[in-house]
């Protein structure tokens, strides 16, 4: 883009993200539940005050509402980015919005990944690398996270191969 305003992104991640981010959640309150039993076991054993435990049961209760349901629809609604031909723009944060563009020209490294529960939705996560950190676009399908992977690698190198 040649002038000073850019629009904001546009291309959202897919919409399966939602699925494997609340696995991931229910996953955290199965953790949760463990450790809540664990602690009952040790309230009951050794006479703890009960108001420990009720607070341990309201903390894990709050986390996996959050982990399963809250944030994974946040996190959804409010990550947007575009590709453009000399950045890639990036817009997200549920409470704290941000807005990163990255020049082409300092992209160093751009790569796909996938966890199980990625892999189970047909997702992949596409990272890239400056010299001042790495991004990601998280949970494209597989398809798109290709094409955004060769379309970076591509304008990162065109766009080296212009200095």
């Amino acid at each position: 883009m040649n002038d000073l305003t850019y629009p904001q992104p546009q291309q959202s991640i897919d919409r399966d993200a939602l699925k494997a981010w609340r696995i991931s959640g229910l996953i955290s309150a199965t953790v949760y539940t463990v450790i809540l039993g664990l602690l009952l076991f040790l309230t009951l054993r050794f006479e703890w005050p009960s108001w420990i435990f009720a607070v341990a049961l309201a903390a894990a209760g709050t986390g996996a509402y959050v982990e399963t349901v809250l944030f994974p629809e946040l996190r959804w609604k409010h990550f947007r980015y575009d590709i453009h031909e000399h950045e890639i723009d990036l817009l997200f944060g549920m409470f704290i919005r941000r807005r990163v563009l990255i020049p082409m020209v300092k992209v160093q490294h751009v790569d796909t990944k996938q966890g199980p529960l990625l892999r189970r939705y047909g997702l992949a996560t596409v990272t890239f690398s400056t010299a001042a950190g790495s991004h990601e676009i998280p949970a494209l399908n597989e398809a798109t996270a290709e094409r955004v992977r060769n379309r970076i690698a591509v304008l990162a190198r065109i766009t080296d191969e212009e200095i």
